[in-house]
């Protein structure tokens, strides 16, 4: 559930990870740490809504190449990325890239608090898109095949006519594909199914390579 959206603290070091989860328990947020970013990839599978408070250096997988692979596995979880002054431009480039945030230590207290609400709050909206996201495509793989073939045709904004001369059948039978098409996808009309398909369309168009 959205209330029980977690903050994920990757820190190799187990003092700041400490200070961060005592910091965040006192708030009343929930909270589990992690020594690595490769700790946190072999749980990420099961983990539901919330975000990722991740230092920018850690031996092997640091935290600009774990949003990098969060990027590519789809997680919708929003990065927060820790840092020391040194490391800004690192953390300007993972802003670029598409974190959150960034934090530079000494962390003020209510500066971090501020920005966990802020990306916990855009975790929930991603998670609730991802699980819609999850379930129209579901409903799009129950169409037959000339259901599909409808569908292309309504998506594109062709009329009933239209689409049943392109398919050799009449618009009658076009008719009723529809209906079954628009009760499958569970849309209250052709533009929200419209909305469906561009969304699915956009989440499956292939990502640019980050700019530096």
């Amino acid at each position: 559930m959205a209330d029980d959206a977690c903050i994920h603290v990757i820190d190799d070091d187990a003092g700041v990870r400490g200070a961060l989860t005592f910091l965040f328990e006192a708030a009343g947020f929930p909270v589990q740490s992690y020594g690595s970013a490769a700790a946190f990839l072999d749980a990420v599978a099961t983990l539901g809504a919330g975000c990722v408070l991740t230092d920018v250096r850690m031996p092997g997988f640091d935290g600009l190449a774990l949003q990098r692979r969060l990027a590519e596995l789809g997680v919708a979880m929003p990065v927060i990325v820790m840092t020391g002054h040194a490391d800004v431009p690192i953390a300007v480039q993972a802003l670029k890239e598409g974190a959150f945030d960034f934090i530079e230590k000494p962390f003020d207290d209510e500066r971090l608090l501020s920005a966990v609400r802020g990306a916990l709050e855009a975790g929930r909206q991603r998670w609730g898109e991802a699980s819609e996201l999850e379930a129209v495509t579901t409903r799009l793989a129950s169409l037959t095949p000339r259901e599909r073939e409808v569908l292309d045709g309504l998506v594109a904004g062709n009329p009933n006519k239209t689409i049943a001369y392109d398919l050799g059948t009449s618009p009658r039978t076009i008719e009723v594909h529809r209906a079954r098409v628009m009760e499958k996808m569970q849309a209250r009309s052709l533009a929200e199914l419209v909305r469906m398909v561009l969304a699915i369309d956009r989440a499956a168009a292939p990502r640019k390579s980050p700019r530096s």
